[in-house]
């Protein structure tokens, strides 16, 4: 079982949009730019997080987008299952046919319990939770406020190009 790009990014955004939000509206051009993320790639993971109704769009100028529940209302799991993410270390994609004969492998309840136990931990984690925990982490590095809206990516790619 692998989390791909998909819902890595969608968590990515959305907490930069969390990050933001206070300010007004957040343009998805924004949050590309700050977390090296393509542009449609962003505008593809927001039309499935609009329709999921974890954001809503404002239309205009200084529009953008918003959280559409409080941050301690939308867990990462909830961003994850959104954006069409699957979570599943089964070989059969839950259906019990991981052999030939169309029958489930011996360790089928292993994976199963395992996908239910990593669901459970992704939905206990909410957008308030990594807020905080990247304030924290900023605050002990006693760096600028710059520490909390930048990915770790920009500034790696930053340092290598100044090496």
């Amino acid at each position: 079982m692998r989390l791909t790009t998909k819902g890595r990014f969608a968590v990515t955004a959305m907490l930069d949009l969390a990050l933001r939000e206070q300010k007004g509206p957040v343009t998805l051009a924004g949050i590309s730019e700050r977390q090296q993320i393509s542009l449609s790639y962003l505008e593809q993971l927001f039309g499935k997080l609009r329709r999921n109704s974890l954001v809503d769009s404002v239309r205009g100028p200084g529009g953008g987008y918003c959280l559409a529940r409080p941050v301690a209302d939308i867990s990462v799991a909830d961003i994850i299952t959104a954006v069409d993410e699957p979570l599943d270390a089964t070989q059969c994609g839950g259906k019990e046919n991981c052999l030939e004969d169309n029958k489930r492998c011996m360790t089928h309840d292993l994976w199963s319990d395992l996908n239910r136990t990593i669901y459970e931990y992704l939905a206990s984690v909410t957008l308030a939770t990594l807020i905080e925990k990247q304030r924290t982490a900023c605050a002990s590095t006693q760096a600028t406020s710059e520490c909390v809206l930048h990915d770790k990516r920009k500034s790696t790619q930053e340092h290598q190009a100044l090496a």
